[in-house]
Formats: structure tokens, C-alpha cells, sequence
């Protein structure tokens, strides 16, 4: 059933206070029973085009001093939004599946007309960013407690969530004292895992008449080789290509003493993205799995700073793992990144990445081809076996030769004396 949302100060009515520790509020249905609660923090960084041809970076707080006009609350699906300054919201939307719900999209309105926050802005317009959160899997009648830092990026504008408290589907009023923590609050002694064959290793032994523990075995991988994917972004339908990815791509997920490994089907993935100046996004999504990959450049160096994977395990067990600090596949802006050896990357202590004949270049992409490769170290390696067989093997030939040489000058010169 739907109901009207009323907004209600903890403190005193008609604004929401700014505490220590972040914005607190209240979602109240038509029969003033509270429906939605939320106590968290947002920091939010927006790029914008100025006036003089160029482009500026503002920073800024998700302020105390908001309303909740347009927030709603329904059995099935909630509505959060936080109006705030000269046209700015906040919105986030909650839907429940069997007995938990997550968040489905987090929408950002801002208004570049407000000359307080956006100086010198060249449009005078409103701008919206959606992006996904990482808050799934809750599960109903507890709040979801978020105290670690949460930046989720589009392409011009980033927003962190910290000390977040949310609960979207009150029950009977009051709200709950138990919690669903995210997976950055959790303790883990989760060793990372590799991608390695079969070896096996046995215990050291103290004599030679001790008796060796059973030998302990990796268990090899039974999933073959992913396919290639090529993958390409363009700002529309008439442009060429402004970002260019190939690889072979599987995921390693740990989820308690499971393991799981899932190759990604270029043949059932979609593909969709944006370019900007200094960020540019790929979004992979298949019938498993969604990955977001975000690459960032400095003006001279390239590199991954972000990917998400959110998905469900063969098991149907719904998965969300993020890492929004990485520094990965670093090239010049000029140039593309290559390694075609296969490469594991621990993402997060859940989550592994393996890539299969690698190849990006996210920015400068001229005739919708990749530019000039610059090979990772493990293609660089490669080289230097043959290299040293072949240096190897010269050496020996001229040991060779120098030997008859010396053998046959000395024959002859013992053939003149007998002479």
C-alpha cells in the first residue's frame, strides 16, 4: 500500500540537524508511524565546465539543513530523498526481495545555476548522476551499518558515504537495535587467494626415518580458459571509439569456506560506458555478473582506480565487492596497456581477478585503434628466456669455433716441423 511520507526532526520540526555525527532523519507514513530512518555522512566532488573555457573541481558536504519532500515509503519499495541548497537532492531507492532488501540506485540532482557552490559554471542547468550502490543483502527488520568509507565514481562526480545507519522497511513503527554490517566492517582472516595449478607440497621431516604428513593439494581450476571478449565505448553512434578493451576475464569469490570461481561470456555480456577528460568508465554486464571498471589519468599516466562486481554465485547467492583504491594497469595517456600472460589481482580479501591477453587504453584513442602497446612485466620477462638461450647458445658457437681455430692452427704448424 502506498503511503505518504512525512519528514519529522529528532530534535525539532521542519529541519534536520547536522550532528557529529552526520545527518539523521526521519520517514514517517500517514499514520505518522516511522517507515524509513537514516543517520549517515556524504561527501560529494563535482567536476564542471567554467566560463572561461575551462574546467573546475568543487567539493562539498551533504549539508544539515535539508527537507524530505518527494521521500516515500511502500511494502515493497522505498523512497529516500534529502532536498537541500538552490535545487540540489539526494535520493536513494530501496526495493525488498524475498526478506531482504537492498538499494538499487542512488540519484544525484545538482543545479549549476547555484553560483554559490558552482562559480563561474558555464551552464545553467540541472545535472543528474545515478550510480549503484554497494548495499545489497540486507536483511529485513535490521539496519545496515556502513562505518568504512564508500566512494562510488561516475564521470563527473564522485560521492563518498561514511558512518552510514539505514533502515528502509521499518516494522511496527520503531526501529530495529539489530544490524547488517557491509563487508568493508567485517573482520577477515581470509588469506588471498592465487590462480595456481595442481602442486603438491610435502611436510618437512626431522630424520631420515620420520614419517612425512599427508602431502596437502591445491585443487586445479576445472573452468577452461575464458573467452576473448572486444569491447569499445563510443559517445555516440556517429564517433569512434573512445575507449578500446580486449581481454579474457574470470572472477575468483570467496564466501565463507567456499570458493568459486566464474569466467565472464563476452558472447551474453552487454557493453555500455562513458569517456570523459580524466575519468572513463566500462560496464561489462552479463547474465552472472555486472563489472564496472573505472580508469582515471593524471594528464601523463593512465591506470584502473576502481572496479565493482556485483553478481550472483551458481548457488543463486547474490554478491557485491568493490575496490575504489587500485592502481592497476598503469600506461601513458598516449599509449595502451598490454600483458598477455595470464595476471591474478586480489580486488578485495573476497575477491580475485584473472585476465586473459589484456589489452586497454580507456583515453587518447585515435581511428578507433589502439595505440602503441606498453607491455606489463610478465610479457617483458617472456622476452628475456629466449634472449638469454640464444646469447647462450652464441656464446658456446663462438667457444666452438674458437677452439677448432686454435686446434687446427696448432695442426698445422706441427705438420711444417715434421715437414
Amino acid at each position: 500500500m502506498y503511503r505518504r511520507a512525512a519528514f519529522v526532526l529528532l530534535l525539532a520540526c521542519g529541519i534536520v540537524s547536522q550532528l557529529s555525527h552526520g545527518v539523521e532523519v526521519e520517514v514517517k507514513d500517514k499514520d505518522n508511524k516511522l517507515c524509513l530512518y537514516a543517520n549517515l555522512m556524504v561527501n560529494f566532488s563535482v567536476s564542471y565546465d567554467t566560463a572561461d573555457n575551462k574546467s573546475a573541481t568543487v567539493e562539498f558536504e551533504l549539508p544539515g539543513a535539508v527537507t524530505t519532500d518527494g521521500s516515500e515509503c511502500d511494502a515493497k519499495s522505498s523512497v529516500l530523498k534529502l532536498n537541500f541548497g538552490e535545487g540540489h537532492s539526494w535520493s536513494v531507492n530501496f526495493t525488498v526481495k524475498d526478506k531482504v532488501y537492498q538499494a538499487d540506485s542512488i540519484t544525484f540532482t545538482y543545479n549549476l545555476s547555484d553560483t554559490t557552490r558552482f562559480p563561474n559554471s558555464l551552464y545553467n542547468d540541472t545535472k543528474t548522476s545515478t550510480v549503484t550502490p554497494h548495499i545489497t543483502d540486507v536483511e529485513l527488520d535490521t539496519c545496515y551499518s556502513c562505518k568504512s568509507n564508500d566512494m562510488i565514481e561516475d564521470v563527473s562526480v564522485n560521492q563518498t558515504l561514511w558512518d552510514v545507519l539505514v533502515q528502509a522497511f521499518v516494522n511496527n513503527g520503531s526501529k530495529s537495535e539489530q544490524t547488517t554490517s557491509c563487508a568493508a566492517d567485517l573482520p577477515t582472516t581470509v588469506v588471498p587467494t592465487t590462480h595456481t595449478t595442481s602442486t603438491t607440497t610435502a611436510a618437512p621431516v626431522t630424520n631420515s626415518t620420520s614419517t612425512a604428513a599427508p602431502a596437502t593439494t591445491t585443487p586445479t581450476p576445472t573452468l577452461p580458459p575464458p573467452a576473448t571478449g572486444k569491447y569499445s565505448i563510443k559517445p555516440d553512434a556517429n564517433s569512434t571509439a573512445c575507449l578500446l578493451a580486449d581481454f579474457g576475464l574470470r572472477i575468483g569469490l570467496k564466501q565463507g569456506d567456499k570458493y568459486e570461481e566464474m569466467n565472464l561470456d563476452p558472447n551474453v555480456t552487454a557493453v555500455s560506458g562513458s569517456c570523459a577528460v580524466n575519468s572513463s568508465e566500462l560496464v561489462l554486464v552479463s547474465n552472472t555478473m555486472t563489472i564496472t571498471f573505472t580508469f582515471t589519468n593524471d594528464t601523463k599516466k593512465f591506470h584502473l582506480h576502481a572496479l565493482n562486481v556485483t553478481g550472483k554465485t551458481s548457488s543463486g547467492v547474490a554478491f557485491s565487492e568493490a575496490n575504489t583504491s587500485l592502481s592497476l594497469w598503469e600506461a601513458s595517456v598516449s599509449s595502451s596497456y598490454m600483458c598477455n600472460k595470464e595476471q591474478n589481482y586480489t580486488i578485495t580479501d573476497l575477491l580475485t581477478i584473472y585476465t586473459f591477453g589484456l589489452h586497454v587504453q580507456p583515453f587518447g584513442v585515435k581511428k578507433g585503434s589502439f595505440s602503441t602497446a606498453e607491455e606489463c612485466q610478465a610479457d617483458a620477462d617472456s622476452f628475456l628466456v629466449p634472449i638469454a638461450v640464444g646469447v647462450a647458445l652464441l656464446v658456446l658457437i663462438l667457444i666452438v669455433l674458437l677452439a677448432y681455430f686454435i686446434g687446427r692452427k696448432r695442426n698445422m704448424a706441427t705438420g711444417y716441423e715434421s715437414f
